[in-house]
């Protein structure tokens, strides 16, 4: 006896798709819906493809730094400009910036009136975009190894503001860089730290910064800023808060005011 073989008419007509039984049934009855569903599933088919290259994710995501896998305190550190000019006043007149991206603080920091910004990336910016490279090429921004003195004469810079950097670096580095950042300030220096447990590196970066970042407390790091003769700015770090209050700006890492060495 002659038995058809299952599927032979789908192999025969091409390969099925999600919605063919739907589409083949409706056909003749409503063929705007069979349209319609077509429609529905090629666009659901691009927006899941779109989704996962992030083409649909918002400017604030896309400008996430990836230093950090959850979030970039340099990121932080751009939504705090407004605060921190409100907290340091005439201090913000000539600021630099230390961390990853810091080209895009840079950049935000020169669209301020009465403000002058350098900054300094501490890793290669091979896949910088036209921009940043435009920046370093007029000496704006340096790329320079921050475990070693920075190419700055003391007090060059009224505020030193620095992120994303030092969670990289073990305490031995930390005990060298950190004066340094404060040697290079005359009225004081703000950092950005991540919190523990909330911010890890990804695994493709650590081959980049050498070790993965340590998230510290408020606790160690206000240990070590009496270790090395730092003292925090209470004055200004209440101005900040009240600021901050004013703005509802909320920072995502721990910040810091330090006065700088006199």
């Amino acid at each position: 006896m002659w038995r058809r073989q299952v599927g032979s008419s789908t192999r025969r007509n091409g390969p099925s798709f999600p919605f063919s039984g739907a589409l083949h049934s409706k056909s003749k009855s409503s063929p705007l819906l069979s349209v319609a569903l077509v429609l529905v599933g090629a666009f659901l088919l691009i927006a899941y493809c779109y989704s996962g290259s992030g083409v649909f994710k918002g400017d604030k995501a896309a400008t996430i730094s990836r230093v950090e896998g959850d979030y970039s305190c340099t990121l932080d550190v751009q939504s705090a400009i407004p605060v921190l000019k409100k907290a340091y006043g005439d201090s913000m007149r000539k600021v630099l910036h230390v961390g990853p991206d810091t080209c895009s603080v840079v950049s935000s920091m020169l669209k301020e009136d009465e403000t002058e910004a350098w900054g300094v990336e501490p890793y290669d910016i091979e896949d910088a975009d036209g921009n940043c490279k435009s920046l370093v090429q007029k000496g704006i921004v340096r790329v320079a190894d921050i475990k070693f003195p920075l190419p700055y004469r003391a007090k060059s810079f009224s505020l030193v503001i620095v992120s994303d950097a030092l969670d990289y670096l073990s305490p031995k580095y930390l005990n060298r860089t950190l004066p340094e950042l404060a040697r290079v300030s005359s009225d004081g220096l703000v950092i950005f730290a991540g919190y523990p447990g909330k911010q890890r590196a990804k695994l493709p970066e650590l081959s980049k910064f050498g070790r993965p970042a340590k998230m510290r407390s408020s606790s160690w790091w206000i240990r070590f800023f009496v270790l090395t003769s730092l003292e925090e700015n209470d004055v200004v770090a209440k101005k900040f808060d009240q600021a901050a209050t004013k703005k509802a700006y909320q920072p995502s890492c721990q910040v810091f005011h330090l006065k700088s060495y006199h």
